[in-house]
Order: structure tokens, then C-alpha cells, then sequence
């Protein structure tokens, strides 16, 4: 898969260096920005994380555009937070300066393009530090329109094992005002799902009469996963009346909400585990999802925009409920599962990149319903040897391949799996499913000259 160039073709990575949290997309003159936490030099987490940006007509086909706000000015990392526009058109960066040591507390900063084009940000004034409300945990500002003023949540861990957001809010974007913890659950809760005693990139935002938090669960430094309540909110508080997991697995993490350009509600997260054969790059941006509710659960459903790369596939039936084709690039399937239904990659001999010709590559990936839900198996990848995802029998599973990742998504979650990169065509068995599975091969179109010239010299400050 993808022969010249041994990366995601769907999927953003930075030309070189670490990538983590996708932040503030924004649909903007015809184009998408989006913005990452960025380690340029390095294939690993740093604390001087940059905010990286990259444009794109459709938020498949990314330009890497450079760094557009480096650590410095009073801070050792640019860490995460959100982009809003003003009533006056003018746009604001909120992010969590972090200083050495105590890395852990951050100090709320906002930053101003110099320019339309966003590629660079003045950094401006830091606004506010953790308050005395028993905060041990402080990062992530996500600012939005609150009625008539704006409201801002940071994500927090406060003594005795809660997790919390908190709110602020704003007549102007400039002067902020402390009224207190939005919502909070306590890490000695496990009703539906457990959300551990720190909330990361907590987010707010409404869908069809209800109100939705999406938040990142942290642990002691450990990253977990994606939960959600739903419920009302009002006044700086929300309330949930149910809580749910959205992904499982130890890939996705760190999601950026934000609408499309038609105000669909999205999602796009960061993919851990994806990795340059070469050494050059580390993790990748998941494709975007639309978000739904059914009842009180949260949907993730991949972005229409992939359809503009898609085009009908063919699988060839190769015995009773057995599929089969080879693949050279990247493809949707959707198919209804049931107990017994498998979804294998499996390379030729020598297709692993960096081992020697003769050596088999065997099978990739191992997707399988084992009556409860299901069951991904992924060679070499201690963290995916019966990784579970909770499907129905009888639901649809969608199953979005590219090199070195794949993006499972249901109704009951979704799961994104770190895949070995290969140089080779790969071939993909679908067994045993309800009925004839449906592939569309995806095919992202070359770069231009000047995108890829960009993409290759990354400016860094």
C-alpha cells in the first residue's frame, strides 16, 4: 500500500516529527485550518509542544502549512486548547502554557493570527492559573458562545479523585470571570463507564435538544479513552443523565470538536500508535466523524468528505460467505456482522517494510465477532491482541483501511487500530458475515509539486 510514500494516505501526518492532539478546526475562506500539538525533531511526547497547522479543502486531502506557534515568551510547551471567531469576525487562540517543572498545572494564553492565512499567532496575554478549588490537574481551554456572552470549560483533576471541568465566562473574549466547576464525577464512579479522576479536552456542545460533554479520561499519566454524558445544561453547569464510552481501545484519544461547513456537529482525533517504518514521523489524525444521537447514545459516523475519494470496489467470492480482493490503497467496507464473522489483511512474503525479502508477513490484522462484540488481534501490537469493541449482531460494521491504520466504527463505538505500514498490496478476506459485504476502494489524488515541497521542509521556529 501507498508504494512511493510509506505513510496514511487519509489520515494527517506531519512530514516529520511527533503529532498529537488535533485543535480548533475551523471551516474558513473555503478551507478547513486545523491545528496539532507538534514535537518537531523527535518521534516521541515532548513538553515543548508546538501548535502545528495544516489546510485542506475537505479535511482528507491536508497541506501541512508549518508551526504556527512555537514554545518561548514565557513558555516552555504550547499545549492544547481551542479557536474561536468574535462577533467582529476576529479570531482567538486559547491554549495551556505549561512551564518546567510543574508541567501538570497549566496557565490559560491566547494568541492572535498575524495574518488571514493563519499560518502564524501572536502570543498575547496569559489569563488565568488554577483555582483554589482543590485543583491538582489544569489544561485544555475549549471556548465557545454561551448565549449572549462566551463560556469557557478547562479541564481538571481535583483532589480526592474527581474529574472535573471548569467555567468561566466572558462578555468579550478579553475579561474573564471564575464560576466554578461546570460538571465533575468522581473516579470511584463505574455506573455505565468509568471517567477516571482527571477530564483532558473537555468539550461542550449540543445535538438535536441535548446537550453532549465529550472529554479525554486520564489516570496517574495514563491516557484511557473517550466518554461522554449526555444531558442539559444551563448557566455554566451541565448535568448528565447518562454517561457512555465512545472509543475503545488505546488509539483514539484527545478528539477536537468542531461543525463542518454545513454546522454538522464533528469529531477528529488523534490516532496513537501509527509509526514511520523510516523513524521520521510518529502517530497520525483520525479521519473526521459525524456525531448523531440515538437516544442517549452518542454515534460517530466517518465524515461524508470520504465519499469524494471513494469509488464502487469489487470483492470476489472465493466460497460459502467467504470474500476476497487484494488492495493497493486505502478502502471502506461496511458489512453486518454476526458470530463467526471475520475481517482479515494479511501481506505477502517480504511486505513488512524494513525486513528482509522471503520473510512472511502473515496476517496484519484479525477482526472478529465472537458473539459479544468484537475482537481485534494485530500482529506484533501487544496493545491490540483482543482489543474489544462492543457491536451487535446483526449491526453494521464500517471498516475504513489504510496504511498503517485501521478505523472501525458502530453504533456502540468506535476503535481505531495501529496497523504494521507495508510496501506491498495487501489482501483482505471477509468470512462470514450476513450478507455480501459492500468495499469502495479510496483513493486520495497526488499531491501537488508546491504541496508536497511544503510538506517536506516544515517550518519550525
Amino acid at each position: 500500500m501507498n508504494k512511493q510514500d510509506l505513510r496514511p494516505a487519509l489520515h494527517f501526518t506531519a512530514a516529520e516529527g511527533w503529532i498529537n492532539d488535533p485543535l480548533g478546526v475551523t471551516w474558513k475562506d473555503g478551507q478547513y485550518h486545523l491545528f496539532y500539538q507538534y514535537v518537531p525533531g523527535r518521534t516521541t511526547w515532548a513538553s515543548n509542544c508546538h501548535w502545528g497547522h495544516a489546510t485542506s479543502p475537505d479535511m482528507i486531502a491536508w497541506t501541512e502549512q508549518g508551526v504556527a506557534v512555537a514554545p518561548g515568551e514565557g513558555d516552555d510547551g504550547v499545549w492544547s486548547g481551542s479557536i474561536v471567531t468574535g462577533t467582529d469576525g476576529a479570531a482567538t487562540m486559547f491554549y495551556t502554557s505549561v512551564t518546567e517543572p510543574d508541567i501538570g498545572i497549566g496557565t490559560i494564553r491566547t494568541a492572535t493570527p498575524e495574518d488571514a492565512s493563519w499560518d502564524t499567532w501572536t502570543k498575547g496575554g496569559k489569563l488565568m492559573t488554577a483555582p483554589d478549588l482543590g485543583v491538582v490537574a489544569y489544561r485544555d481551554p475549549f471556548v465557545f458562545r454561551d448565549g449572549e456572552q462566551w463560556r469557557m470549560f478547562v479541564g481538571a483533576g481535583l483532589e480526592g479523585g474527581t474529574a472535573a471541568a471548569v467555567s468561566y465566562s466572558s462578555p468579550d473574549l478579553a475579561e474573564w470571570t471564575l464560576d466554578g466547576i461546570a460538571a465533575q464525577r468522581n473516579g470511584s464512579e463505574t455506573d455505565r463507564v468509568w471517567t477516571g479522576t482527571m477530564w483532558e479536552c473537555p468539550q461542550l456542545f449540543e445535538i438535536g435538544g441535548s446537550h453532549v460533554l465529550v472529554t479525554s479520561i486520564w489516570e496517574d499519566d495514563v491516557l484511557h479513552y473517550v466518554a461522554y454524558g449526555v444531558g442539559s445544561y444551563s448557566g455554566g453547569e451541565f448535568t448528565a443523565r447518562s454517561w457512555g464510552q465512545l472509543s475503545f481501545g488505546k488509539s483514539y484519544y484527545a478528539p477536537s470538536f468542531f461543525r463542518d461547513k454545513d454546522g454538522a456537529p464533528s469529531l477528529i482525533f488523534w490516532v496513537r500508535g501509527v509509526l514511520d517504518p523510516d523513524g521520521k514521523w510518529a502517530s497520525a489524525l483520525s479521519i473526521p466523524h459525524t456525531l448523531t444521537l440515538d437516544g442517549d447514545v452518542l454515534v460517530a459516523t466517518p465524515h461524508a468528505d470520504l465519499a469524494k475519494y471513494s469509488q464502487p470496489g469489487q470483492l470476489e467470492q472465493v466460497g460459502a460467505a467467504v470474500f476476497e480482493t487484494v488492495l493497493d490503497g486505502g478502502a471502506d467496507l461496511r458489512c453486518t456482522v454476526t458470530a463467526g464473522t471475520v475481517i482479515r489483511l494479511s501481506g505477502p512474503e517480504g511486505s513488512l517494510a524494513g525486513t528482509p525479502a522471503g520473510t512472511l508477513a502473515g496476517t496484519l490484522a484479525a477482526v472478529r465477532h465472537d458473539g459479544e462484540g468484537i475482537r481485534v488481534t494485530v500482529n506484533g501490537n501487544a496493545d491490540f491482541t483482543d482489543a474489544f469493541l462492543p457491536a451487535e449482531e446483526g449491526s453494521e460494521l464500517r471498516v475504513i483501511i489504510d496504511a498503517g491504520v485501521l478505523e472501525l466504527s458502530g453504533r456502540q463505538g468506535i476503535m481505531a487500530v495501529p496497523l504494521p505500514v507495508v510496501d506491498s498490496p495487501v489482501t483482505l478476506t471477509v468470512t462470514g458475515t450476513a450478507s455480501e459485504p459492500l468495499l469502495s476502494t479510496v483513493t486520495k489524488p497526488a499531491a501537488k509539486a508546491e504541496d508536497l515541497y511544503l510538506a517536506a521542509t516544515p517550518a519550525v521556529s
